[in-house]
């Protein structure tokens, strides 16, 4: 299982010398560091979304956004710096609710991994929609957006209805998170640009709307094979919110990715996690402590268990790549992560 990097980086404290005074505080040995490395910039072959038979399966393309955003805003570093350390901080600080262990988590062992009763009760999203069309195709009903709703209800309350198929390895760590979402708005956009890409332009054309207090979500075609791409905690609250592909919403054309698990996925990213197997090999972590080490992104429906870096690959669990039929799980450890960007100082804090 994944541990948390606990170690103090030259790197981390080179970077945090060169900054101006600020409200970042210098790392201590009292306090847990973060590995400037985590937010290294990635390099091609890290990002470059191919399966095992070559072909070009780069479904999400969060990452390398983020990517082209550290490479534009040094500034940046710095902010995902204070995210980490205090998410870091937060999961470590909190006591399993059973200590003695029984359901999966570790008994206590691990940060993280446990489930914890960190005082934040069931936090709700109020989201706003954004639907952009240049086709009627593209203009999706309010049904559907009903529909994606419901499936973002049930995926991270763990009340969908395929969360019995999670193998008894995961059982005892698949997580309710207690986070729910409730519709604040539709929003409407007849725009003749038949392809908006994932350079935010969608968002300059439509800025987001409180997104200190809302989660915003563009619905538009965004071309090349692309289903969506998020913003992570830290990043410019002009361009923060998620995109999703208009055909992956529940009853789109874009099968086997059209069960609005394109948007769980997503959602994933906005609250802070990284994809299952870490983008960068069995060498690059997601910062998980229960989530196995994998060497790369997992398509399709595989079958059960899925090996690399020798252990069992959890090809289940929403921030992978697989078919939207075969993703339905959180893990405790993700939720722990989750969770953390909504409490008191958290990136997130001002949503819950």
């Amino acid at each position: 299982m994944k541990k948390f990097i606990l170690f103090f980086a030259i790197v981390a404290f080179a970077f945090v010398a060169c900054q101006e005074n600020s409200d970042e505080v210098t790392p201590t040995q009292e306090t847990l560091a973060v590995d400037m490395s985590d937010f290294y910039l990635y390099t091609d072959d890290d990002l470059s979304g191919k399966s095992a038979n070559g072909a070009n399966n780069d479904k999400c393309h969060s990452m390398k956004v983020l990517n082209q955003q550290l490479k534009e805003n040094p500034g940046l570093y710095k902010k995902m710096y204070n995210v980490e350390k205090h998410t870091r901080q937060f999961i470590a600080a909190k006591k399993p609710s059973n200590p003695g262990g029984g359901n999966g988590g570790g008994g206590g062992t691990d940060p993280g991994t446990d489930p914890v009763d960190d005082g934040l009760g069931v936090i709700n999203i109020p989201v706003y929609f954004h639907v952009v069309y240049s086709n009627s195709a593209e203009n999706v009903s309010d049904a559907q957006i009903t529909a994606q709703m419901k499936v973002l209800n049930d995926d991270f309350r763990k009340a969908n209805n395929d969360i019995n198929q999670v193998p008894s390895e995961f059982a005892g760590i698949a997580a309710d998170s207690e986070i729910t979402f409730t519709n604040a708005g539709t929003f409407r956009h007849s725009n003749s640009t038949s392809s908006w890409g994932t350079n935010n332009a969608v968002k300059s054309a439509y800025p987001p709307i409180t997104p200190s207090t809302h989660l915003n979500v563009w619905v538009c075609n965004i071309g090349g094979g692309i289903l969506g791409y998020a913003q992570f905690p830290g990043g410019s609250s002009s361009t923060d919110g998620v995109v999703l592909l208009y055909s992956s919403l529940p009853g789109g054309s874009a099968a086997p990715y059209n069960e609005g698990r394109t948007a769980t996925h997503e959602v994933g990213h906005y609250l802070n996690l990284r994809h299952i197997w870490g983008d960068g090999r069995c060498r690059q972590d997601d910062f998980v402590a229960d989530t196995p080490s994998s060497d790369g992104a997992n398509y399709g429906c595989p079958s059960y268990p899925t090996v690399n870096c020798k252990s069992n690959d959890m090809t289940m669990n929403y921030m992978d790549y697989t078919d939207d039929a075969c993703m339905y799980m959180f893990s405790e450890g993700q939720k722990s992560r989750m969770r953390a960007i909504f409490a008191p100082g958290g990136a997130r804090e001002s949503l819950n």
